[in-house]
């Protein structure tokens, strides 16, 4: 798929970045954490932070070097080989059927926060979300890259000003004993992981920056350490300030502040739209790229008048919008959801870590192994949850390895 460069520089990446980071989880992420682990919620957003530093070079410098719309599956490709590469972009398209209901649960409930909405018009809401997404990606990335900047921003400055006036009471807070316990540490950085996924989005908009090779590594960095330190905060801000609100943040900020439920949940709201608005990107890019290697129907590959995969973006908003309707019908745990995701994030990541080893020079495979290691040590906090990763990997490796010998018998009959 021929790919247009929209100008794209290194601030507005790293804004993209971080609220593609930020998104559905600022807000509500790290009450779900604190609520799990107690104070040990702290130290596992700190190591979760420190880990993905490696894993965000290694991503950023695969992308600078090989910018591709296939991102982690064009990357595990070039190392290890078409099978590889297809089986782990079919288990990021598939990933959608558990990701997109838990991105937009979470994403009204500060709706929900707002006004009396729920039941079937819920549904309906959270379906006119994905038809607005559509009329906002057919022109591109760049009509929604300033937007998400400016929303970063003010995502930033609410937790900054909400940590500053609450200084007395979080010096207080510190000055309690905070426990220690590496097993809820590690389950803790296993569900915040969610607020990470993100980087291996980026990498597939790689072709989108003005200078790839100058601006990818430098905005995926600085997106993520300013999303951990504000991640960090707001666990702070949440552990200092129990309250009865069904979203924390909210008390905090009425603590201080009035109309909070409005002023968070508006943020919220867009935050996680933002979040939801830059994985339909990638995901309608990485559709288009399987399309035009004949894995998905070659239509699927067609672009419109501003160089968009129209008919993979509608393709993949379908699929979300049916999944919704399913997951409102049956019911569905979000912290399960979550995990789920994680865990079949953590293969992608392990897998591109791999190819990274292959590919890059060996002076990178300090940072490479650092990487590894902290994506081993998220699979061990998400525990049995890793199961519906493993068993998307169990059921596409020999498929696509039938579809490659069906395709070579094809090849061979013709000729």
């Amino acid at each position: 798929m021929k790919s247009v460069n929209t100008g794209i520089g290194r601030w507005q990446g790293a804004g993209m970045m971080a609220t593609t980071l930020l998104g559905t989880g600022v807000f509500i992420l790290p009450q779900l954490t604190v609520e799990m682990s107690g104070s040990n919620a702290l130290y596992a957003w700190l190591l979760l932070t420190v880990g993905l530093i490696p894993i965000t070079y290694v991503f950023g410098k695969l992308s600078s070097l090989f910018p591709h719309s296939g991102g982690p599956a064009h990357f595990v490709e070039k190392a290890f080989g078409k099978t590889a590469g297809r089986v782990i972009g079919l288990m990021f398209l598939l990933v959608v059927p558990i990701g997109a209901p838990a991105a937009i649960i979470m994403t009204f409930q500060f709706v929900q926060g707002m006004i009396n909405i729920s039941g079937v018009q819920l549904l309906l809401a959270e379906l006119a979300a994905l038809l607005c997404l559509f009329y906002i990606n057919r022109k591109g990335i760049h009509v929604s890259a300033k937007l998400q900047f400016l929303l970063t921003l003010l995502i930033t400055f609410i937790v900054m000003l909400l940590f500053t006036f609450s200084n007395e009471q979080v010096v207080m807070q510190s000055d309690t004993t905070l426990s220690l316990d590496s097993d809820k540490i590690l389950s803790a950085a296993g569900l915040a992981f969610w607020s990470f996924l993100g980087v291996e989005a980026m990498s597939h908009l790689a072709n989108e920056f003005k200078k790839p090779k100058q601006d990818v590594i430098p905005a995926m960095i600085i997106g993520s350490v300013i999303v951990g330190v504000i991640y960090l905060l707001s666990t702070v801000l949440v552990l200092a300030h129990p309250n009865d609100q069904k979203l924390a943040i909210i008390g905090v900020f009425n603590h201080y502040f009035s109309g909070g439920n409005y002023i968070i949940g508006i943020l919220g709201t867009a935050g996680g739209l933002a979040t939801i608005n830059v994985y339909t990107t990638s995901l309608a890019k990485l559709v288009a790229s399987f399309a035009e290697q004949k894995v998905l129907p070659k239509p699927l590959a067609y672009t419109n008048q501003y160089n968009v995969p129209q008919r993979a973006l509608i393709c993949v908003l379908s699929i979300m919008a049916t999944v919704l309707v399913v997951t409102y019908f049956s019911g569905q745990d979000l912290e399960d959801l979550i995990n789920w995701v994680n865990g079949v994030f953590v293969i992608i990541y392990i897998a591109t870590m791999c190819s990274a080893w292959v590919l890059l020079a060996a002076k990178h495979r300090i940072t490479i192994s650092l990487g590894f290691i902290a994506c081993m040590a998220l699979a061990f906090g998400i525990g049995a949850h890793m199961a519906y990763a493993l068993l998307l990997a169990t059921v596409l490796i020999p498929a696509v390895e039938w579809q490659k010998r069906r395709g070579s018998v094809q090849l061979a009959n013709n000729c």
